[in-house]
C-alpha cells in the first residue's frame, strides 16, 4: 500500500468542511447496502488486527506503562468480537419490522424501516482510547452512517495511530479523525451532526449536550459515576474479593464501569479486606512496579487521586495499601499502589467523586435495606454489582435499584456481552450502544403505512351524518 499523508484537522473551518463533504457524499451515494456495510466492517477488523502490536505500543507509551496483554484483552478483543457480532447480525438488524394494523385499516400494511441518520460525531475518551473510538465507529458503519472521530488529547500517540489507521482504511468522506485539545473538542460538539456519541466524564458530557442542543443534535452519552458493589452477608470470601479486585484494578482502575466502592456487612469487613489483599497479591505478585500493573494516565490524575486519599486521612479514614510490594509504586512515574479506604464517610471527596483509580473505599451496612437506600440516595450509577446467592435479597437489589447495567457475582463482564445494550441512566448517561439497541440508536426508525384498496376509516370523512354517528358509537363504546 502506498504511503498516505495524514493532514491533521485542527481548525473550526476544516471541521465544518469535513462534515459538509461527508454529508454531501452521504446524500449523493444513498444508504449503503448490506454487502457494503459488511465489507466495511471486515475491512475495519483487518486493519485493527494488522496493527495489533502498534496499538499495544502506542497505548503503553501514552500511559507510561500498560501491559500489552491488558490492551489486547480490554480493547482489541472486545472490539473484534463486537465487529463480528455486528457482521453476523446485520441482516436481521436491517430488516424492516412489520407492525400491527388496526381493524379499521386492516387492508393496509405497516412497517418500520431503519435508515442511516447521516454523519455521526464520535468523541472518544483517554482510558480506553482505541476500543472506545472504534467500537462506536463499527456501530455507525453497521447502521450505514459516515463518521468523524475526535480522540482524547491525553493519548497523543494513540490518536496519531488512529488517524493513520482510518486514513489508510477509509476515504475521508466516509470516516475522518480530527485531533486537538479541549477547545477543538468544544468546536466538534457544536457541529450540526446527525447524532453525537460521547464517552467521558459527566461534567464534559453536560457541556457536549449543551453544545449539541443548539443544533438539536441528539446525543448518546456514555458517562460514569460511582458504581457500587454490594456484598451480601457471608459472601466476603476469596472468590468475591478476586472478582472485585479484577474489576477495580484492571487498567489501574481507570474504567468507567469499575467498582467505585464496596458495601460490606459490618460483620464481614475484616474478612473482606484480608481476602481483597490476597486477591491483589495473586493478581500482581510483582506489585505495582510489575509489568502487568497499569500506571495512572498522567501526573494530573495521579495528583488528584493522592488528594482524595489525603482528604480521607484528614477526615478520619484508614487508608491502607494492599498487595505485594506497594512501595514499588514509587519507582514508576504516576503509579499508585492498590489501596483500601476504611471508615469512609460521605463528607470525604473520595465518596463524592468518581475515583477512576486503584482506590477502593469500603463502607459497612447492617441491613440490606440500608445498602439499597444508600445507593438510591445517590446519582444512578453506570453499573451496579451484587455478590450473593439467588434469593430474595438479590431480587430486592435488582428490583429496587436503577443503574445502567448490573453484574451478578462478576465485575466488568456485562460490557463484553455484545447482545446486551450498554449505557447509563441519568447522570451516568443516556442512550445505549452494543446489541441491536446500538444499531437503532444510530438509525432513524421510519414508520411506513401503505394504504390498501379498501379503507374503513374513509367512512369517517365529511360530510358527517348518521353513518358517522353510528360508526363512532360502535368504536367508542
Amino acid at each position: 500500500m502506498n504511503a498516505i499523508t495524514v493532514t491533521p484537522l485542527t481548525t473550526d473551518t476544516s471541521l465544518a468542511d469535513t462534515l459538509a463533504r461527508q454529508r454531501a457524499a452521504f446524500l449523493r451515494d444513498g444508504p449503503p447496502t448490506l454487502a457494503q456495510r459488511r465489507a466495511d466492517l471486515k475491512t475495519l477488523r483487518a486493519a485493527v488486527l494488522a496493527r495489533r502490536t502498534e496499538i499495544e505500543r502506542a497505548i503503553d507509551a501514552d500511559f507510561g506503562h500498560r501491559s500489552r496483554h491488558e490492551t489486547a484483552t480490554m480493547e482489541i478483543l472486545p472490539l473484534v468480537q463486537g465487529i463480528d457480532y455486528l457482521h453476523r447480525n446485520l441482516r436481521r438488524f436491517m430488516a424492516p419490522q412489520r407492525r400491527h394494523v388496526a381493524l379499521s385499516f386492516r387492508f393496509g400494511s405497516a412497517r418500520v424501516e431503519y435508515q442511516p441518520l447521516g454523519v455521526i460525531g464520535i468523541m472518544a475518551p483517554w482510558n480506553y482510547p482505541f476500543g472506545l473510538a472504534l467500537m462506536p465507529l463499527a456501530t455507525a458503519i453497521a447502521a450505514g452512517n459516515r463518521a468523524m472521530i475526535k480522540p482524547s488529547e491525553f493519548t497523543p500517540r494513540t490518536s496519531e495511530l488512529l488517524e493513520r489507521l482510518v486514513a489508510e482504511t477509509f476515504p475521508p468522506e466516509q470516516v475522518a479523525v480530527v485531533t486537538g485539545d479541549a477547545a477543538l473538542g468544544a468546536a466538534f460538539s457544536a457541529l450540526p451532526f446527525d447524532h453525537i456519541l460521547f464517552t467521558g466524564s459527566t461534567p464534559v458530557g453536560r457541556a457536549v449536550m449543551k453544545a449539541a442542543s443548539a443544533n438539536l443534535v441528539p446525543v448518546t452519552l456514555e458517562l460514569g459515576g460511582k458504581s457500587p458493589v454490594i456484598v451480601a452477608r457471608g459472601h466476603a470470601h476469596d472468590r468475591t474479593a478476586a472478582r472485585i479486585a479484577f474489576g477495580k484494578l484492571a487498567n489501574g482502575g481507570q474504567t468507567c464501569v469499575a467498582p467505585d466502592y464496596a458495601m460490606v456487612h459490618a460483620d464481614d469487613v475484616e474478612a473482606f479486606v484480608a481476602a481483597y489483599g490476597r486477591a491483589v497479591d495473586a493478581l500482581y505478585p510483582a506489585g505495582p512496579a510489575g509489568r502487568d500493573y497499569t500506571s495512572i494516565i498522567n501526573e494530573r490524575h495521579f495528583n488528584r487521586l493522592r488528594g482524595l486519599m489525603d482528604d480521607a486521612r484528614a477526615k478520619g479514614a484508614r487508608v491502607v495499601t494492599v498487595g505485594a510490594r506497594p512501595e514499588g509504586a514509587e519507582r514508576r512515574p504516576h503509579t499508585l499502589a492498590p489501596t483500601v479506604v476504611l471508615d469512609a464517610t460521605d463528607d470525604m471527596a473520595v465518596m463524592q467523586e468518581e475515583i477512576f483509580g486503584p482506590v477502593l473505599p469500603v463502607i459497612t451496612y447492617r441491613d440490606l435495606d440500608e445498602a439499597v437506600a444508600y445507593v438510591n440516595a445517590h446519582p444512578r450509577p453506570l453499573a451496579l454489582y451484587y455478590f450473593g446467592a439467588d434469593d430474595a435479597d438479590r431480587s430486592k437489589v435488582l428490583s429496587r435499584t436503577t443503574s445502567g447495567n448490573v453484574g451478578i457475582n462478576n465485575t466488568l463482564m456485562h460490557y463484553a456481552q455484545e447482545d446486551l445494550p450498554f449505557g447509563g441512566v441519568g447522570p451516568s448517561g443516556m442512550g445505549a450502544y452494543h446489541g441491536i439497541e446500538g444499531f437503532r440508536s444510530l438509525s432513524h426508525a421510519k414508520g411506513v403505512f401503505a394504504q390498501g384498496r379498501w379503507n374503513a376509516a374513509s367512512l369517517l370523512r365529511a360530510p358527517f351524518g348518521w353513518l358517522q354517528d353510528t360508526i363512532l358509537g360502535l368504536m367508542l363504546r
